[in-house]
């Protein structure tokens, strides 16, 4: 009595009076299917062998004739629920940019962009590690995206409002970055890798794995592999050390006709400053009480890391 039940667009609805039967034609599963309500599907399907029949019920709202509104019923249905914002880019195609940047890469088929869907990598991770490299946003050391740390949430809303001013067209920041999106999850899976490493530089005991916030295989996890490329680690590092670091690779971004494109080859300049990087970042860590949640949220840190890279263009 307390759930709304299901609303579904169809094609059409036949109804025989006779039988007690009704006919539901789906014809186009883009604008054809459930409109609200998935949730309460899910359970059904999960429980159905343990229905009463008779005595248990959903209401059921079928609409014909709104395939032109078909997002717009999604979005307005879905209010009082809450229906993630990525869900609705989705259902109105703002991720088009990101889809054709990583066609080819072979994580692509595990991104999942909607509710429910099937993935190992959420779209808003996707957003967040993009929003990073937002020259547009963060031109310098003064203005870091720390927000990519703090509330992927928002990082989704500021794409989508981005997306609703500039469409597909080259005014859009992640339009601009459409060539280099590949070179970032290449760049994020190679420090991923290569944290201790750096940490380490040459240093045979220095414990990584030591480190507060740092996972190690050894305590008895399954095999660690790296975000996008599944290459295998012995470390998980917290988000709140990665994405500082990786952030400072902004300012190896200019913008040239219209596109952002590297200064410099990003990989060769993590390899000669990784490991100043990692050092910094870890003894702020420690400054804030081997904290990698207050890391993560540093301001300070944020501009030193960004300024180390900036440094290195210069030294080059």
């Amino acid at each position: 009595m307390l759930n709304r039940g299901l609303t579904i667009s169809a094609k059409s609805v036949k109804y025989d009076n006779k039988n007690d039967r009704a006919t539901v034609d789906f014809e186009d599963f883009e604008v054809h299917g459930d409109i609200d309500g998935g949730h309460t599907y899910r359970i059904i399907l999960e429980e159905q062998e343990n229905l009463d029949y008779g005595e248990q019920f959903v209401k059921l709202e079928i609409l014909t004739g709104v395939e032109d509104m078909f997002q717009e019923l999604a979005a307005a249905r879905n209010t009082s629920v809450q229906v993630q914002d990525k869900s609705i880019a989705e259902l109105e195609n703002r991720f088009n940019i990101i889809k054709e940047a990583i066609s080819n890469e072979p994580y692509a088929k595990n991104i999942y962009f909607r509710e429910n869907e099937k993935g190992d990598i959420d779209v808003a991770d996707i957003i967040a590690i993009l929003n990073l490299f937002n020259i547009a946003k963060y031109p310098n050391k003064s203005e870091n995206p720390i927000i990519s740390y703090t509330g992927k949430g928002q990082c989704i809303k500021n794409y989508i409002n981005t997306h609703k001013e500039f469409g597909d067209t080259n005014k859009n920041p992640y339009v601009k970055m459409k060539n280099i999106i590949s070179d970032i999850f290449k760049l994020y899976d190679h420090l991923e890798k290569n944290m201790k490493k750096y940490y380490s530089n040459g240093v045979s005991n220095k414990k990584y794995g030591s480190i507060t916030g740092v996972v190690s295989k050894r305590n008895g996890n399954a095999e660690f592999k790296t975000k996008f490329y599944q290459e295998k680690i012995g470390y998980l590092t917290p988000n709140g050390f990665i994405y500082p670091i990786l952030g400072a690779f902004r300012a190896l971004i200019r913008e040239e006709n219209n596109m952002y494109v590297w200064k410099k080859d990003p990989i060769q300049v993590m390899d000669n400053i990784g490991a100043e990087l990692v050092e910094n970042t870890i003894s702020m860590s420690r400054e804030l009480g081997n904290n990698p949640n207050a890391t993560g949220k540093n301001k300070t840190l944020w501009m030193n890391l960004y300024m180390i890279v900036c440094m290195e263009l210069v030294e080059l």
